[in-house]
């Protein structure tokens, strides 16, 4: 495997990116790093802090003093370990209906973005990776060797997050959440800073009707054309 090699999976909320960078990374025997979970957590520390969302300076100061910090390890739950501070969280913590509300907000600030982006690149630099996000391949790591945007139906998103919420003891509507998916979408995609979009030299793959490993196939077939 090439030792630089850095593929990049972008896509909307709830369309498999994650599950599907962590089978890809499996498959490869490679690391994995999936960056909306760095977003969550500080949106989770900014909750239980009471931090103001819309105040960018004070988010900036909650990173300063408690570093949102990533180590991968291939054996953990997620794949990696995430801490906020001192707190190592959970997948239960990151994924709380209360997070998935505000994460978009804490994304949206650019110097946030900043930080998170400069730790992104940091860990990038340590060895091949997939990494899953919404701006990898058009802003974190622009040089990704292959780039896959992954999208799926609104319809097979809210199945998809159902599923995950229910497996973590949460309960919620199929409406509910296809509205938190739609305004998720709208708040990615129209903000200033990084917004959700397919870079250029990006793949498409819609997986609506396709299960993770037929799409887990595809991608390690296309890491064999480039690399």
């Amino acid at each position: 495997m090439h030792p630089q090699l850095q593929i990049a999976i972008d896509g909307p909320a709830a369309s498999g990116k994650t599950t599907v960078a962590r089978l890809v990374a499996d498959r490869l025997g490679i690391l994995y790093l999936d960056t909306g979970a760095m977003y969550r957590a500080l949106a989770w520390l900014a909750l239980r802090t009471q931090t103001d969302l819309d105040n960018e300076n004070a988010l900036v100061r909650l990173c300063e003093q408690n570093r949102i910090r990533v180590t991968l390890d291939r054996n953990a739950p997620l794949g990696f370990r995430i801490t906020a501070g001192s707190q190592e969280l959970n997948a239960f913590e990151l994924e709380s209906p209360e997070v998935t509300a505000v994460v978009s907000t804490i994304a949206a600030h650019p110097r946030v973005r900043e930080a998170m982006v400069k730790e992104q690149r940091a860990i990038a630099s340590g060895g091949p990776v997939v990494m899953a996000g919404r701006d990898i391949g058009t802003v974190v790591l622009p040089g990704a060797q292959l780039k896959v945007y992954l999208t799926a139906s609104v319809a097979a998103r809210v199945r998809r997050r159902r599923g995950q919420l229910e497996a973590s003891g949460i309960d919620v509507s199929a409406h509910e959440l296809a509205n938190e998916i739609e305004e998720r979408d709208r708040l990615d995609e129209s903000r200033a800073v990084s917004p959700l979009r397919q870079a250029p030299d990006a793949i498409r793959i819609d997986s609506s009707d396709l299960e993770a490993t037929d799409v887990v196939q595809r991608i390690c077939a296309l890491v064999k054309e480039r690399v």
